[in-house]
């Protein structure tokens, strides 16, 4: 009868098989760490549908809370006006008394279709932008280290804001202009493409970029370890509700008050068709506000108004999502 033998590179020699399983195994768990898994089964499927559905909400109810504070700020950021609340309230007053009630919303249906989309984007990459962050480097999601997670905010609101640029400058088109002027969405897209050619549509997007990676950063981040801190004090694992507005509350300031300045620069970009300045670049328009304006005055115009309305709806942002997060899992469960 024959016996099959084994080659000498089958053969284990003393220690040497277990050490190239171990081997083998490391770089496999290393590859594992660093390469994000790809979103191939039913959980991640619903998870990334999760937090696009939870963010458009979210996105949805916050805007919609704080659109007349909005449309305001937008209406003294475009024009030289000097801002103060007295004149913000007179101009809320006036805008009722002579358009109406529901003219306070002028421009929120193109705020719905930008910040629904947007804000779900922005979340639901915020999500696997952490839980790509968090493989690389070792930590789950929620327990990022500082800078990842304040890079995981700043990646997030990016790809929302290039994704959804133009219908953004659409919403600001129709805040600062009489209804007569544009009577729709659609007619907002004509008249540009038409008058002003299609580039149009993403001029003022530079400072918008600029802008959206302090703000996001600093917002998610703010609201992240604000959690993290208050789990690790409290001994809770959720916030109250009313915590979690608080904390969101926080988040927006520090984040608006932090990328202000280039969000004034942005609105006179977007409005310079029909607001009679010229288009310029980012630099020609913060040298045109410094010297008719003033550095501060003209910079952070309606900041008081922002102060006011921004953590209102950051807070409503963030503790929306939270909240249909958690009645999507426990409903999936």
């Amino acid at each position: 009868m024959l016996h099959r033998t084994k080659s000498p590179a089958a053969q284990s020699w003393p220690g040497m098989g277990n050490g190239v399983k171990e081997s083998t195994a490391r770089v496999r768990e290393d590859a594992e760490a660093i390469l994000p898994s790809p979103v191939n089964s039913k959980s991640d499927h619903r998870q990334v549908l999760s937090s696009l559905l939870s963010g458009a909400l979210a996105g949805a109810l916050a805007k919609t809370a704080v659109a007349p504070l909005d449309r305001t700020k937008i209406i003294f950021q475009v024009s030289s006006k000097r801002f103060s609340a007295k004149e913000a309230f007179r101009l809320l007053y006036f805008t009722y008394l002579n358009e109406g009630f529901f003219s306070l919303w002028r421009g929120n249906s193109a705020t719905m279709v930008r910040v629904v989309p947007y804000a779900a984007i922005q979340f639901s990459a915020h999500e696997e932008y952490k839980r790509i962050l968090g493989r690389y480097y070792g930590f789950r999601g929620e327990a990022l280290p500082p800078w990842p997670r304040l890079l995981a905010g700043a990646l997030a609101g990016t790809t929302a804001a290039s994704l959804t640029y133009p219908l953004d400058l659409v919403r600001a088109r129709m805040a600062v202009t009489p209804k007569e002027m544009y009577s729709n969405i659609f007619h907002v897209f004509i008249r540009i493409s038409r008058e002003e050619g299609l580039k149009t549509l993403y001029h003022g997007f530079t400072p918008t970029v600029l802008g959206v990676i302090p703000y996001a950063g600093l917002s998610f981040f703010t609201y992240e370890t604000l959690k993290s801190l208050h789990r690790e004090y409290s001994g809770r694992p959720q916030p109250y509700p009313f915590e979690r507005m608080i904390f969101g509350a926080c988040a927006g300031l520090i984040g608006q008050s932090a990328s202000y300045p280039l969000d004034v620069v942005r609105r006179r970009m977007q409005t310079a068709g029909v607001t009679g300045h010229p288009h310029a670049s980012i630099m020609h328009t913060l040298r045109a506000i410094v010297r008719e304006e003033g550095a501060v005055r003209g910079l952070y115009k309606g900041l008081s108004m922002n102060w006011l309305k921004g953590p209102i709806a950051v807070g409503i942002s963030f503790t929306t999502f939270d909240l249909m997060q958690i009645l999507l899992r426990h409903l999936q469960s």
